[in-house]
């Protein structure tokens, strides 16, 4: 079975004259993402690699997570190929994951991850926020492979704001 958590990126800043690549999260951003992270490390098992948009807003998310589930270092990394709007180049990504690894995390971009999740879970959501995060399990050994899952966790700030 393999098992893919989506992470959209937390809340980023506009307030700074920066291309969209380089743009930072802004305080919500920062507080969502590690509330979000704590509560999703008590409901799932680590994921045993985070793949990451190398834009500065995602890197900076997954960092949250990479932390509430003590990753090393070399259980991160930061791919181009996700920094994706329309979900194509983050399907193609997918399938090149290594069969070895079960359960992974990718952090990146809407419209792509809302995309994602409807195409490959079995619970429609409009929209993933920002810092909104969605766990899907399929029957399948090969990532080149998988295309219905299961939606197991989602995870949205709202959520979990009193």
């Amino acid at each position: 079975m393999k098992t893919l958590y989506l992470l959209r990126h937390a809340k980023s800043s506009w307030k700074h004259d920066l291309p969209d690549h380089k743009r930072p999260l802004k305080k919500r951003g920062r507080n969502d993402a590690k509330l979000v992270s704590e509560y999703v490390k008590t409901k799932l098992p680590a994921p045993l690699h985070i793949f990451s948009s190398n834009a500065t807003r995602a890197k900076s998310t997954a960092k949250y997570f990479r932390k509430a589930f003590q990753l090393k270092k070399d259980h991160f990394s930061l791919h181009q190929e996700l920094y994706d709007f329309s979900g194509q180049d983050v399907m193609k990504f997918i399938q090149t994951i290594d069969n070895e690894k079960d359960v992974v995390m990718l952090v990146g971009h809407n419209h792509a991850f809302t995309s994602i999740v409807n195409m490959l879970g079995n619970k429609y959501i409009d929209n993933v926020p920002t810092c909104g995060f969605v766990a899907i399990s399929f029957k399948e050994n090969h990532w080149d492979k998988i295309t219905n899952g299961e939606t197991k966790l989602t995870v949205f700030p709202k959520q979990l704001k009193k």
